[in-house]
């Protein structure tokens, strides 16, 4: 089936074609047009679909249980969450990032684009820890 944004896109007030474009929305990308001429713009409506449901279960607070699993812990994942992540992110299943970000706070973070936001954290994290050092050593 061949996507709307796939084919040309003319503009409703004055019949310009419009250029495509991605939008940066609450992290998400959605794929967009946009008129040359009166700068009308327009979102796919599947892209808006899932940056409602992202909205309706964004800050949602869900009671989960901690199991032990042999030697580890483990919790579940409500279904919502992990249907709606699968969905954006193809691979989810390639790599999940566990950070410990504060005394009673855990993030976990699914797909590439969470796993350079980890790393450049652990990167500044690094960074202040050796300046403590520096400092404490009178450097």
């Amino acid at each position: 089936m061949t996507d709307i944004f796939d084919t040309t896109i003319l503009c409703k007030k004055c019949n310009t074609k419009m250029q495509s474009f991605i939008l940066n929305k609450a992290g998400a990308e959605l794929r967009a047009g946009k008129c040359p001429k009166c700068s009308d713009q327009i979102i796919h409506p599947a892209d808006l679909n899932s940056l409602e449901n992202f909205n309706n279960i964004k800050g949602k607070t869900y009671n989960v249980k901690l199991r032990m699993v042999g030697n580890s812990h483990a919790i579940s994942i409500p279904k919502e969450i992990v249907d709606f992540i699968r969905h954006q992110e193809k691979m989810m299943d390639d790599m999940v990032k566990l950070c410990f970000e504060d005394m009673h706070k855990l993030s976990l973070s699914f797909g590439r684009i969470g796993i350079s936001e980890f790393d450049n954290n652990e990167k500044i994290e690094e960074d202040k820890l050796r300046n403590r050092r520096r400092f404490l050593d009178g450097r």
